[in-house]
């Protein structure tokens, strides 16, 4: 590119600053070249050496950057092996006076201006080679034109000397960079009063490309261009993108709330409290009346456990808190998550009635400008280091439910789909609510014949939470008062007058969780870790004695992490005994309430490993072992034949014994050749 008059005095600038300024860098890069193909320079730093040149540069980037190649081209000298062609890459752009610039206010405004941005990457298409500098040949008088490849450049389709239509691309004389689409939305925990999150395009160029994934939050520098619709009605809309500049990765996750001095003060001040945690409880959706266990799990679940630990062998032990609430209907389970979706700075909502396997973790989509595939994150992956509360859970479609096993244990997404293999993470703590098939919650029902969970996925579950709309008349008088109190004062517009509104303020616990999560990564005690042992052992053996399974391996991970939560809760960096005593008493509540076989009266964690407890396998395998040996003797097996002789050989109740058959039969264990009697389905081998 020929040089202008009114560049030189930018080249001459461009050089002394980088003279001044990174003489070490330029050095480096011209040995590495072309292995490193980037000059990086500080942003800050130029307005630093002249506010007036950086100011002049966001306004008219394509003559600065091109200008700022030239000078490190000139300042490189002669002596280069290849030819010395850098890019130049700006990083530390400063925010707008008004605050960041968000992607849903990019428009006419800031066309050909160079921005920063902050998102999450949503979409990667594959690289595709892209021309820069274009070597056409005359096919009827050998005539060559070679065309540098640049944004408004003109490319003839007429020979100047023959003036024929007869100009080809020569693909081995021209030179080729790479080139690949990305997608990027707006910050999760910018996204506010349901507004939906805007999204951009990008370019990404020659070292750029791949440097990104899905799910990665990203800090873009460059500049905004725009380009026609393809098959618009309207010839006079465009589409807008981001030509990159530079890209960082940021990672920013729950913890990345802006304290200031004043805030870490009166955090610590709050932390030395000895009811901190108390009041952090009652802060936790402080319009929903009672619930207390459910509003504690959801305080140490904001907090989460110590995360980065890892085991010998290299693999990485999951922090994060999920937690199932299941119940009757108007117990106000969506409430709750709406309230945690709003505390949580990074976080995402979602119904199971409207999401798919796909929407929740990942997806490989057709590349809608040409052909090929892309990359796209789903939710859970978007909320990586916040939070995904999940409503509806048991309405997810079955087969799209076992994509969140690994989600939910492993906390990354594998995707295999349209030739595509890709791994993201999805370090997401989940909160999930179901309502049960039925209108209400039996305690005396399994809760997997309630709600369409399979039973892996609901062991993965650290603590199950059933909320039951009990009928008492001290506690619905109580509620009712409540409930009319907080609704008057809110149209009076008044302060809430009820003690249990005397607690804090979400915007100070949004940024007492987001320090606890940042600093404080709190160790086992000796004395914290014999009170889970303690627990683990008393159990087993009690299990044992009754011949069931009380708790597995799987729950002491669940009791570490909410120990350690709890530590974080008062910002100490041990996990004493009064934390290990709250966790061991939370998933105390929670095993007698959900692993609790009626018929028998013990916990047995198998209600919820596999869907049945203990008791109910051995009936089910007593009856079939009943009916074999009536098969012997007889080709097709009456009911009653089957009812007395389980009721004489094994002791079970004839009510049992019919709903077992039953449920065989729902199954396609056994068919009914004619009325009332049972016959095996013979399965082909």
């Amino acid at each position: 590119m020929a040089t202008s008059i009114d560049a030189e005095p930018l080249i001459g600038k461009f050089e002394e600053f980088f003279e001044e300024r990174y003489g070490r860098e330029l050095t480096e890069l011209k040995s590495k070249y072309p292995v490193v193909k980037s000059f990086y320079f500080s942003y800050k730093e130029l307005g630093k050496f002249d506010p007036d040149f950086a100011d002049e540069m966001l306004v008219q980037p394509d003559k600065f950057i091109a200008a700022a190649q030239m000078a490190l081209v000139s300042l490189a000298g002669g002596g280069m092996k290849e030819k010395f062609e850098p890019h130049v890459r700006v990083f530390d752009l400063p925010d707008p006076p008004d605050g960041p610039l968000l992607v849903q206010e990019i428009g006419a405004a800031q066309i050909q201006k160079m921005i920063r941005l902050e998102g999450v990457v949503t979409k990667r298409a594959e690289v595709r080679p892209r021309v820069k500098i274009a070597v056409y040949k005359c096919l009827r008088c050998d005539s060559v034109y070679k065309i540098p490849i640049e944004k408004g450049i003109f490319v003839p389709d007429t020979c100047e000397n023959c003036h024929k239509k007869a100009l080809e691309l020569d693909e081995n004389g021209s030179y080729f960079v790479n080139l690949q689409r990305s997608e990027m939305q707006e910050l999760l925990e910018r996204v506010r009063g349901g507004t939906p999150a805007a999204n951009i395009e990008m370019i990404l160029e020659d070292d750029l490309v791949n440097t990104i994934i899905p799910g990665d939050t990203v800090e873009v520098v460059g500049i905004v261009r725009i380009r026609p619709i393809p098959k618009a009605k309207s010839g006079h809309v465009y589409a807008k993108y981001v030509d990159v500049a530079s890209i960082k990765n940021v990672q920013r996750e729950f913890e990345e709330v802006e304290l200031k001095s004043e805030d870490i003060k009166g955090i610590l001040e709050f932390a030395k409290k000895p009811d901190a945690i108390d009041q952090i409880v009652k802060s936790i959706a402080p319009s929903i009346y009672g619930h207390r266990e459910v509003k504690e799990a959801l305080a140490l679940q904001l907090f989460g456990g110590t995360p980065d630990k890892t085991l010998p062998e290299g693999g990485r032990i999951r922090n994060d808190v999920h937690i199932l609430i299941i119940g009757d209907p108007g117990a106000a389970k969506t409430r709750l998550l709406q309230y945690m979706t709003e505390l949580a700075p990074k976080s995402i909502y979602v119904s199971g009635k409207s999401v798919t396997g796909a929407g929740l973790t990942a997806s490989a989509e057709r590349d809608d400008l040409g052909e090929g595939w892309t990359l796209k994150a789903g939710a859970l992956v978007l909320a990586s280091g916040g939070l995904g509360c999940i409503d509806e859970f048991g309405h997810i479609d079955k087969n799209e439910q076992s994509a969140l096993l690994e989600v939910m244990e492993s906390q990354s997404v594998s995707v295999a789909k349209a030739g595509i293999v890709a791994k993201f993470k999805a370090r997401t703590a989940i909160l999930a609510a179901a309502n049960p098939k039925f209108g209400r919650f039996d305690p005396n029902q399994l809760p997997i014949e309630q709600f369409d969970i399979p039973a892996p996925l609901l062991s993965r579950f650290d603590l199950i939470f059933p909320i039951r709309d009990v009928m008492d008349e001290e506690k619905d008088k109580d509620l009712a008062q409540y409930m009319l109190t907080t609704h008057r004062d809110a149209a009076l517009k008044q302060a809430p007058q009820q003690p249990e509104y005397n607690v804090l303020s979400t915007d100070f616990l949004r940024k007492y969780i987001a320090y606890a999560r940042k600093n404080i990564k709190p160790v086992l005690s000796l004395e914290a870790s014999e009170k889970i042992k303690e627990y683990y052992l008393l159990l087993r053996k009690l299990g044992q004695s009754q011949g069931v399974i009380a708790i597995t391996p799987r729950q002491i991970e669940g009791l570490i992490r909410l120990s350690e939560a709890s530590a974080k809760a008062r910002l100490s960096a041990h996990v004493d005994i009064t934390d290990a005593e709250r966790a061991v008493r939370l998933t105390d509540f929670v095993l007698k309430q959900v692993a609790l076989d009626r018929t028998t009266g013990k916990i047995d964690i198998d209600i919820i490993s596999t869907g049945q407890p203990r008791s109910r396998a051995e009936q089910y395998y007593d009856i079939i072992g009943v009916i074999r040996d009536l098969a012997r003797h007889y080709d097709q097996v009456s009911r009653e034949m089957i009812m007395d002789e389980v009721k004489r050989q094994v002791g079970l109740d004839e009510f049992i014994v019919r709903r077992f058959l039953d449920e065989m039969l729902r199954k396609g264990e056994l068919f009914e050749p004619k009325p009332g009697f049972l016959k095996f389905v013979q399965r082909s081998e």
